[in-house]
């Protein structure tokens, strides 16, 4: 028989192929780097970068929070232009609670959060715990257009109310500004809850039931005080989103239901003045107290 011939590219290939498998993996991935060495890097020094990291933050903040610390000052003015520095004085704060508008507005909108926040309270408690522990035909969909009102543009959200309140021939007075106010707090509500109620412990429960309470008992004297600080950290978010409110309000808002920021932003179309300074520093401080709060209240379950 015949030898059958192999070419030498062929027998080179053969050869080198053969090397290969006998070589270590770690020599071809050396090889492997000494034909493609790595591209070098351009390193900082450390000093460099933890410097260049606070002045970042240190412009964040100013950026963020230089004209709120402006407004404050600035609602301390003596004089009656919003932008120059004439003296010290508290005499816009005194006009502010003698001016019976804006304290009518102010009324309204304590009426509208208050309530506002009872109903979203409930009905967002129970809803997260609906949706932590049930299952039921239809729960994704239901979760997808609860958290809807978060997701989607407030612009989007007031449109959407008033063309239901005028589907439905619904007069725009102070009942469909809570009306809309419930429907965008629910979903604030039903998120912190259900934050709490993520890793409860459901043996406490469970101990409960077995030492003779029936589910109600259970849920009045276990579950609620566990809850509650998630329950009342909603609350305030709640509340501070309604005395905040605008945009949504100035959409289901009638003739006689100015709220207090709807008043600010009307004043201010006019001009700014320090008593809109000293108006809108309070809501800012109310506002601040208010989410403080509610993120105390959240981390209450940490400390224990």
């Amino acid at each position: 028989m015949s030898a059958i011939k192999i070419p030498q590219s062929g027998m080179e290939q053969m050869q080198a192929a053969i090397t290969t498998a006998d070589t270590p993996a770690s020599s071809r991935s050396d090889a492997r780097v000494a034909a493609h060495p790595p591209r070098s890097r351009i390193t900082l020094p450390a000093w460099l970068g933890d410097t260049l990291m606070r002045a970042n933050a240190v412009m964040l903040f100013i950026f963020l929070y230089a004209p709120i610390l402006i407004l404050i000052v600035f609602s301390f003015n003596d004089s009656k232009s919003g932008v120059n520095w004439s003296g010290f004085t508290t005499r816009w704060y005194q006009q502010l609670f003698q001016d019976s508008e804006m304290g009518a507005a102010a009324f309204r909108t304590m009426q509208v959060a208050l309530v506002s926040t009872a109903v979203s309270t409930i009905v967002g408690t129970l809803a997260a715990l609906a949706l932590e522990r049930f299952r039921f035909i239809g729960k994704t969909i239901f979760e997808g257009v609860m958290y809807l009102p978060i997701i989607i543009p407030e612009i989007v959200m007031g449109l959407s109310l008033l063309l239901f309140f005028v589907a439905v021939g619904a007069q725009r007075s102070l009942v469909t500004v809570t009306i809309a106010h419930i429907v965008f707090n629910i979903p604030f509500v039903a998120v912190i809850v259900r934050a709490r109620l993520h890793g409860f412990d459901k043996r406490l429960e469970e101990a409960a039931m077995d030492l003779g309470a029936n589910e109600l008992e259970t849920f009045r004297r276990v579950t609620l005080p566990l809850l509650m600080p998630g329950i009342i950290g909603g609350a305030l978010m709640a509340f501070t989103l309604s005395i905040d409110d605008v945009i949504v309000t100035q959409f289901t808002a009638g003739p006689n239901s100015t709220t207090l920021p709807l008043k600010i932003y009307d004043t201010v179309k006019v001009g700014i003045t320090p008593e809109v300074n000293a108006v809108s520093t309070l809501l800012l401080l109310a506002s601040i107290v208010l989410v403080m709060g509610s993120l105390l209240f959240q981390r209450e379950k940490k400390g224990k």
